[in-house]
C-alpha cells in the first residue's frame, strides 16, 4: 500500500471510543481512562512514560520504579457510537466513573 492509500484508509476509519485500563502487576495498581480513539491512546500513554513526561505522577512513578514490563494496557469497554449517538461524550464520562469505582482505580 502506498502512502496516499494508507493516509486515505486512516482518515476513513471510524474511531473506537471507550474505556481502558493501565495495570501495574508489580505494584497491584490500576489506572482507568477514557478515549475518543482507543487505537491511539496506548501509544500516547507509553510514549509519554518513556520520555518521563506523563501528566499522571502515580503512573510515571510506577513506570520509573517497575519498568515497562510491569505495565499492561487493556481495553475494558468499547462504546457503540451509532447506538449512543450524539451523547457519546457524556456516556463515555459516565462509564469512566463507573469503571473507576468498579476496579478501585485511579483516574487518568
Amino acid at each position: 500500500m502506498d502512502r496516499k492509500a494508507a493516509v486515505a484508509a486512516y482518515r476513513q476509519r471510524k474511531p473506537e471510543r471507550g474505556i481502558y485500563a493501565v495495570r501495574c502487576e508489580a505494584a497491584a495498581l490500576v489506572w482507568v481512562g477514557r478515549a475518543p480513539d482507543l487505537a491511539t491512546i496506548g501509544n500516547r500513554i507509553f510514549f509519554s512514560l518513556r520520555h518521563g513526561g506523563s501528566p499522571h505522577p502515580g503512573l510515571q512513578a510506577a513506570w520509573d520504579e517497575h519498568g515497562a514490563e510491569s505495565l499492561a494496557f487493556e481495553v475494558l469497554e468499547v462504546l457503540d457510537s451509532e447506538e449512543i449517538g450524539l451523547g457519546w461524550q457524556r456516556e463515555l464520562k459516565r462509564r469512566h466513573a463507573d469503571w473507576i469505582v468498579r476496579l478501585g482505580a485511579a483516574a487518568i
